[in-house]
């Protein structure tokens, strides 16, 4: 599936994931291939991502910390929006 992370200043990753984790007002819930569509809150927390070929942009790699598992990004807030196997996620 895609996937869109942008922020008010840039767009922070655009790729082909496995799997998306977000911190939901309701508590945490991921993202698989196929997901029914969705819109919600976001909270403080982190937006987990995995994937086997994640690219991250040399500018903004920094903001994202790396594991063996995938990578994560610090957020505020924000919302989510899943559609067709898309999802767009506008993070503060």
């Amino acid at each position: 599936m895609h996937l869109e992370i942008v922020s008010p200043e840039a767009t922070l990753f655009s790729g082909e994931v496995d799997s998306v984790t977000v911190p939901g007002i309701n508590g945490e819930f991921e993202m698989l291939n196929n997901h029914a569509p969705i819109v919600s809150i976001l909270k403080e927390g982190h937006v987990k991502v995995k994937g086997n070929n994640i690219q991250l942009k040399e500018e903004v790699e920094n903001k994202f910390s790396k594991s063996d598992r995938g990578v994560w990004l610090a957020i505020n807030s924000g919302t989510i929006e899943i559609k067709d196997n898309k999802i767009i996620v506008l993070a503060d």
